[in-house]
């Protein structure tokens, strides 16, 4: 079986340090995807992987927050025994955060206000080896190359991700080897210069 990947963007607003909290995907040391693009979360199977472009936010360019390789999908019920902490509730600003859109008993949140419930509470993803740009250097320059790094992997111009490469793409095996080998080398870049 050939590993595959997928690449999305957030919906509008969304960015980790400009922009609203993303909730979904969750990229800790257990990342998980949990109701955002059903679509892709049906289609993707253990060892493929899944990376993350911030949504646009007026004068702030986007950037590939990061990625992870799928481990496993489960139920949302069943992830929110194992997750707690992934429990859809509001932060102290307002904000949602959390994706796990069921409760205890398995119905939806009053929280989720989304339709298509039943679509959007399966395939729950588990990852693993995560790849994150988190340090203000590192999202830097994550915001200055993404636009060439996407152009390049698509063999696409375009003046925003969204004109390379839609809302979503499927990567075959050597465009996932390209962007995880990019965002190591950011990540390896800063670790050097640190030390």
């Amino acid at each position: 079986m050939e590993i595959k990947g997928y690449s999305v963007i957030a919906r509008t607003g969304y960015d980790p340090e400009k922009g609203k909290h993303i909730k979904d995907p969750y990229l800790g040391d257990i990342p998980t995807l949990g109701a955002c693009m059903p679509n892709v979360r049906r289609q993707v199977v253990p060892g493929d992987h899944l990376f993350f472009l911030s949504g646009k936010v007026p004068g702030v360019p986007q950037f590939i927050v990061g990625g992870f390789e799928v481990a496993d999908k489960i139920s949302a019920l069943k992830a929110y025994r194992m997750f707690p902490e992934h429990r859809l509730r509001r932060m102290d600003d307002g904000q949602l955060t959390g994706n796990i859109i069921v409760d205890a008993r398995g119905n939806q949140h009053p929280l989720d206000t989304h339709s298509s419930f039943e679509r959007r509470i399966e395939n729950y993803i588990i990852g693993r080896n995560p790849i994150v740009l988190t340090e203000p250097h590192e999202i830097a320059r994550g915001r200055e190359e993404t636009l060439y790094v996407l152009r390049n992997i698509f063999r696409k111009n375009g003046a925003a991700p969204i004109n390379i490469m839609g809302r979503w793409s499927r990567l075959d095996y050597k465009q996932v080897q390209e962007l995880r080998d990019w965002l190591l080398s950011l990540k390896a870049m800063y670790r050097r210069k640190a030390s």
